[in-house]
């Protein structure tokens, strides 16, 4: 493999790797607050694929506008089916909660299969986006460059919002004790809330830049991005924002460069995040950046 080579590799694991951080992000913020895995973050980000494919290709609208569009109705989706399948739930046991979760990732896959059919869509072309340029022998699209930069400023953003404001004040102390931060005046449910929206807000753009890399929408997309940004929150310490961000590098790092080094193995290439989850988490339990966490009786 010639440098140029690798560096073109790199440069498409950092790409892949900033869009599983985004998302994976939403996945460790719930986790953090509700003990949640809310398992129907993937298809939150599946949802947000069709409202920026609609917008565009179907109701004509700019792409501004159709970008606040879809991250205002991601918003609403997440908050909605915290509010109508997760709050009613919160003091049952996990296990219902979990169901729940499921159900509606289960709900959401087979709306949208009812409503948009099975047949994968081809998302709207962005040529300023996607039409490559080159440096040396290098072949770069553009978007492989604005991800990293859209997801470094949004999570720097987030983590300003986490450690600096009273929001995220209130998000840490809830995550610590959820009892004593409800005895403290916390509002909780806003709290919670704020959560599912923030998360479900970097989903959406999560699924705008995914779909600009990988122009094809369909009812299912959601399901194995969703399960390897579950992974790696677990393989950064689920429940830790930077974890979220570290483990979802390494996944994207692995997977371009085990099929650039192993070309013959490319079939697995969805494997490679399991098998990065299993080894990780039988040296170190609680993830790369997690915290050993006691369950109270």
């Amino acid at each position: 493999m010639t440098m140029e080579t690798f560096l073109q590799q790199l440069i498409n694991g950092l790409s892949l790797g900033s869009l599983y951080a985004l998302i994976a992000i939403g996945y460790t913020m719930v986790y953090g607050i509700l003990r949640l895995i809310n398992f129907a973050h993937g298809d939150i980000f599946m949802m947000a694929a069709y409202f920026t494919y609609f917008g565009i290709a179907v109701f004509f609208l700019p792409w501004y506008v159709t970008f606040i569009i879809t991250i205002g109705l991601t918003i609403l989706l997440g908050v909605t089916i915290e509010r109508v399948a997760y709050r009613p739930l919160r003091d049952a046991p996990k296990t219902s909660l979990l169901i729940s979760a499921i159900g509606v990732s289960f709900l959401l896959e087979n709306v949208a299969t009812y409503l948009f059919s099975g047949k994968p869509q081809a998302f709207p072309e962005f040529p300023l986006l996607t039409t490559p340029f080159f440096i040396g022998g290098l072949s770069i699209q553009p978007v492989s460059i604005v991800i990293p930069i859209v997801a470094f400023i949004l999570m720097s953003a987030l983590l300003f919002m986490i450690n600096k404001t009273k929001l995220g004040m209130a998000m840490r102390a809830v995550a610590v004790d959820y009892d004593t931060a409800k005895l403290m005046g916390i509002k909780i449910n806003g709290v919670i809330s704020s959560t599912f929206a923030i998360g479900s807000a970097l989903a959406a753009v999560g699924a705008i830049l995914w779909c600009m890399k990988y122009p094809s929408v369909l009812p299912l997309m959601g399901v194995v991005p969703g399960l390897k940004c579950f992974i790696a929150a677990v393989i950064g310490g689920i429940g830790n924002v930077k974890g979220a961000v570290l483990g979802g590098l390494i996944l994207g790092f692995s997977e371009v460069l085990m099929v650039a080094f192993f070309p013959a193995l490319t079939g697995y290439r969805d494997a490679i995040a399991f098998v990065i989850l299993i080894i990780i988490l039988l040296f170190l339990p609680n993830g790369l950046l997690g915290k050993k966490q006691v369950e109270k009786v």
